[in-house]
C-alpha cells in the first residue's frame, strides 16, 4: 500500500511539472534576431513550435498591432510556406522617408505547400520590420495557428504586468532603447585621429629636416678639414723646398 501511494504521488509530481513545462515550450512567440531599437530596423522570428502529437501545423497568421502601425513589413522566403501579405488603410497616415503612406501590412499569413510543422518539431518565419514606433516599450502581435485536423489554437490573450500568464498568450515584441546618434562622435574621434597625424608627420618631418641639416654640416665639416690638412702639408714643402 506504501509503495501504490509513491507510485502514485510521483505520477502526480510528474503530471504537474509535464503541465508547466509543456505551455512554456508550445508559446508561439516573436523573438528578435538581435537588438529591435525603438526607431530603428529589426529582424523578427515569429517561432511556432507544434504542440500536437497527432496533427501538423500547416498554416501560421499573424496580426500586426493596429495601434502601432509599421511602414514597412516583410516576409522572408521559408522553403515549404507560402507567404502572404494583407495591407490595411490607415485611419492617420504615416510620413516615412519624407513620403507620407496610407496603408500599411496588417496580417501576415503563412501556408504550407507540404507537411508543415509536423509533431516534435518547430518552425521560424523571418521578418523585417521598421521602422519601429518610439513611443512604447513592447509591441502586441496576434496568432493563429491551424493544425491538419481544422483545430485552430488562438495565442491573442494579451500578457498583463502582474497578473499570470494566459492559458494562450500573445506573442510580445520588447523594444530596446533607441541608439543614439554617433556620427557626430566619430567624425570627432576621426578629427581627433587627423590631428594627431598630422601632428606626427609634422613632427617626423621636423626631425628628417633636422637629420639632413646635421648630415649637410657634418660632411662640410670632412671637407674643411681634409682642406686644412691640405693646406698644412702644402705650406710645410714650400718651406722646405725654401
Amino acid at each position: 500500500m506504501k509503495a501504490s501511494r509513491i507510485a502514485a504521488a510521483t505520477v502526480a509530481a510528474g503530471s504537474a511539472v509535464l503541465a508547466l513545462s509543456v505551455p512554456a515550450f508550445a508559446h508561439v512567440t516573436v523573438q528578435p534576431e538581435g537588438t529591435a531599437a525603438k526607431g530603428g530596423y529589426a529582424v523578427v522570428d515569429v517561432k511556432v513550435p507544434n504542440e500536437r502529437d497527432d496533427a501538423s501545423t500547416t498554416k501560421v497568421e499573424i496580426s500586426l498591432p493596429a495601434d502601432q502601425p509599421i511602414a514597412s513589413v516583410m516576409p522572408q522566403p521559408v522553403p515549404g510556406w507560402k507567404a502572404t501579405v494583407t495591407k490595411s488603410k490607415l485611419a492617420k497616415p504615416l510620413t516615412m522617408h519624407g513620403e507620407k503612406i496610407d496603408e500599411a501590412v496588417s496580417k501576415v499569413t503563412w501556408t504550407a505547400d507540404g507537411k508543415g510543422i509536423e509533431p516534435g518539431f518547430f518552425q521560424k518565419f523571418p521578418l523585417s520590420l521598421g521602422a519601429l514606433p518610439e513611443n512604447t516599450d513592447q509591441l502586441v502581435f496576434k496568432a493563429l495557428q491551424t493544425y491538419s485536423d481544422k483545430e485552430v489554437v488562438r495565442w491573442i490573450e494579451v500578457p498583463q504586468e502582474g497578473q499570470d500568464e494566459p492559458e494562450n498568450p500573445a506573442p510580445v515584441l520588447k523594444l530596446a532603447a533607441a541608439a543614439e546618434d554617433e556620427h557626430g562622435s566619430a567624425s570627432a574621434a576621426n578629427a581627433t585621429d587627423k590631428a594627431g597625424t598630422t601632428e606626427k608627420t609634422a613632427a617626423a618631418d621636423s626631425g628628417d629636416d633636422t637629420d639632413t641639416t646635421a648630415r649637410v654640416l657634418g660632411v662640410a665639416g670632412i671637407v674643411i678639414g681634409i682642406a686644412g690638412v691640405a693646406y698644412g702639408v702644402f705650406a710645410g714643402r714650400r718651406r722646405t723646398a725654401a
